[in-house]
């Protein structure tokens, strides 16, 4: 019967969500395959420093917190998602060869910030345009779907990046290569495979950050904008994960398969909690997934075994998989339709600027006092997002 019902479900989610979904899967195949390797690239063929690399990556993540909230508030301005997402995307694709022809960091610098600035322009237009295509009594399970086949596409980038190099000697600027085309056939499936819905592609929005329409932006919204931003505090950057394998002594050429076992979880597990999503509390899903978490950072405070940490890692999925897709459900249920676009923007810039704080302090707090306290402190950050539950909204689920 449960399998009956899933089907279901399934069958009634709208097919521009399913192509949403697939878009997302192949661009993350080719991001992917590039990002796994570009470490290991620009330390060895292109000689860089540590520093370097992580210049690169700090530059580059900023950049694309900007554009999220300008492309959000201009999708709603225009009354029009699928140009601003087209545009995300062409560009991301359009940056992969340059990784491939790079010379010297300039180049890859160039192609990193142009690749961020393409997932800044397309976040919250897409995740807009999901919510603007699904029916209300599905957007858990749309959002929860999106994300499946968005994640499944995390795990077989590197996996293909891996296989590539072992069958072409290490040869990074051909897996690069080779990255351009799932990039290309994911601008052309959202091209010719997603329609917008015509009361957004008929209508001319006012300004969305007017004083007057910021407001309609109410306490609800920003409760969930401060909840999602807590949570990525607790949760800081999965860097540490791979940095936790790499100190049990997994060899280093399996250690970005922790990375694959735990979008696998997060796959799997991504689409059945955003059906769940459609028929329980928000707010007590989301405390179920904040005790997962703790549960993962307890695990990983206390051991390095491999083992340990597998399961660990495991429960960090189980975690994304149980609260991305809701609290995506949540700003498109907290917000206006004609101000869904800036609602996305706001969300994602705060919980990018939290990402970056979590990152930077999970780093300082494991250089000076090691690794288990930088899981134990995540730990902490997960009573506070609970206690931000607690202290819900009356009118939230």
């Amino acid at each position: 019967m449960t399998k009956k019902i899933t089907h279901s479900i399934l069958r009634q989610i709208p097919s521009g969500v399913w192509v949403l979904g697939f878009v997302s899967l192949l661009m993350d195949i080719s991001s992917e395959m590039i990002h796994s390797l570009l470490p290991l690239f620009l330390v060895t063929t292109l000689e860089a420093s540590a520093f370097a690399v992580g210049l690169i990556e700090g530059v580059a993540e900023s950049t694309a917190l900007i554009v999220k909230v300008f492309s959000g508030v201009l999708s709603d301005y225009l009354g029009r998602r699928k140009g601003l997402a087209l545009a995300g995307y062409a560009l991301g694709a359009f940056t992969k060869p340059l990784f491939a022809l790079a010379p010297g960091i300039g180049i890859v610098l160039t192609a990193r910030l142009l690749d961020r600035v393409g997932k800044g322009i397309r976040g919250a237009p897409r995740d807009a345009l999901v919510a603007d295509i699904a029916p209300p009594h599905l957007r858990g399970a749309a959002f929860g779907l999106r994300q499946s086949l968005d994640t499944v596409g995390a795990f077989l980038g590197p996996l293909l990046a891996v296989g590539l190099m072992l069958l072409w000697a290490n040869d990074f600027r051909a897996v690069f290569w080779v990255a351009v085309i799932p990039g290309l056939m994911a601008v052309a499936l959202l091209l010719f495979g997603v329609r917008e819905p015509e009361q957004h592609a008929a209508n001319r929005r006012s300004n969305p950050i007017r004083r007057e329409n910021l407001k309609r932006l109410d306490r609800r919204y920003w409760w969930v904008v401060s909840i999602g931003a807590i949570f990525t505090l607790a949760r800081f950057s999965e860097a540490f994960l791979v940095l936790r394998a790499q100190q049990g002594g997994i060899p280093i050429a399996l250690v970005p398969l922790v990375m694959v076992a735990m979008n696998l979880v997060y796959a799997a597990s991504a689409y059945p909690f955003g059906k769940l999503s459609d028929k329980m509390s928000h707010a007590k899903l989301l405390a179920l997934g904040l005790m997962v978490l703790i549960a993962a950072d307890l695990v990983l405070a206390t051991n390095d075994h491999w083992g340990v940490v597998l399961i660990g890692v495991a429960l960090w999925g189980i975690h994304m998989g149980m609260t991305q897709g809701l609290l995506a459900t949540m700003v498109a249920n907290a917000a206006p339709t004609d101000l869904r676009g800036t609602a996305y923007g706001f969300f994602n810039l705060m919980s990018g600027f939290a990402m970056l704080i979590a990152s930077v302090l999970a780093g300082l707090l494991w250089d000076r006092f090691g690794a288990s306290f930088t899981f134990y402190a995540g730990a902490v950050f997960c009573a506070m997002a609970l206690i931000g539950l607690i202290r819900q909204p009356k009118d939230n689920q």
